[in-house]
């Protein structure tokens, strides 16, 4: 089995260690450290890495690892998983999206060594942990006052990444593009294969959210033989999208939504009505086309041009909008996991 070493410190088959990555220092002459904790089995097998809060206000997919990383079913695991629950410890530690530089971290990779602050971050990511691995999922949420459905982002062309995708188990999947200086561009270079999960939105924890998260990690490790596979068929059967788009306001105003997240529209169904602080409705936003409302604005209030409705189009949207009813009962809170 291939040697691992993180931070100068080498982890053996069959050792778990919990690793502080120096990233920086802080005005105060302290480290800002990246945690990380990788668990490697005795049989080999694939290295995955899973990734949270490189935007820090992205808060579910701290959680999905938490839970992860004390799971029994991970006592016999083969290869290595590397679980990162913090990528951007400045934007967790401040409850923001960015770095400190006002940088978006994921447009900033590869980085390097001498580049801002988040290039080096991005670098020293990229080169301590991603280097090591065959595969990598990123988590997410949508970004402030947004949120989105389930759903896995990928490049779908690529028959392995869309098996992976498919054995994730969420309803949706989008053929998304490489977006450069992103971690999933600068991944796809190295040869490695990654899906984004995005899920609920920034700086909440949403159980639904987390807990298609953490069964959809499970499945693609059973997928990937890392894990013993089960004869349990999965539940959701995932539906790619044809293509999506964002509905944006016409006006500004006082927001009331007539149709939520999940939600299956029709071309010209209302979906909002905009209006002015005294109560006049003066512009209704409707769909174009008919879709799935896979990502929507929370806050009831609209600038003129801002995104409200992201909707995602299938061949079949009634056969779509029925698994994301399946998914919503299967993880809603009175459920247990599994």
């Amino acid at each position: 089995m291939k040697v691992i070493e993180i931070a100068g410190i080498e982890v053996k088959p069959g050792e778990s260690k919990q690793i502080k990555l120096p990233v920086a220092r802080l005005y105060t002459d302290n480290d800002i450290s990246m945690p990380i904790h990788i668990k490697r089995g005795k049989i080999d097998g694939p290295t995955l890495f899973l990734s949270a809060a490189i935007h820090g206000d992205e808060l579910n997919g701290i959680e999905i690892i938490r839970r992860l990383i004390n799971l029994k079913l991970l006592k016999n695991l083969k290869g290595t998983l590397i679980a990162v629950p913090m990528v951007n410890v400045y934007g967790v530690l401040n409850q923001t999206r960015y770095m400190p530089d006002r940088r978006d971290l994921n447009r900033s990779f590869p980085g390097s060594d001498k580049s801002s602050l988040a290039g080096r971050v991005a670098n020293v990511f990229l080169t301590q942990i991603v280097k090591h691995c065959d595969y990598g999922i990123d988590l997410h949420t949508g970004s402030l006052h947004r949120s989105n459905i389930p759903q896995i982002r990928a490049n779908l062309d690529d028959p392995e990444t869309l098996a992976l995708a498919k054995a994730f188990g969420v309803p949706v999947l989008l053929n998304a593009n490489l977006r450069d200086g992103s971690l999933r561009y600068a991944a796809a270079e190295m040869g490695i294969k990654i899906l984004l999960y995005e899920a609920g939105e920034a700086l909440r924890f949403e159980e639904l959210s987390i807990r298609a998260g953490v069964k959809g990690v499970i499945n693609v490790l059973r997928q990937l033989g890392m894990i013993p596979k089960t004869s349990k068929k999965v539940v959701a059967e995932p539906f790619i999208a044809k293509n999506s788009a964002w509905v944006r306001a016409s006006a500004s105003g006082i927001v009331k939504y007539k149709k939520q997240l999940g939600d299956l529209v029709n071309a010209k169904d209302l979906l909002a009505e905009i209006g002015d602080p005294f109560g006049k409705i003066f512009d209704k936003v409707t769909a174009r086309y008919s879709g799935i409302i896979i990502g929507k604005q929370k806050i009831p209030l609209v600038q003129e041009g801002d995104a409200m409705f992201h909707i995602a189009y299938f061949e079949d949207h009634a056969e779509v909008a029925e698994h994301i009813e399946i998914m919503q009962d299967l993880y809603s809170v009175s459920s247990s996991t599994s």
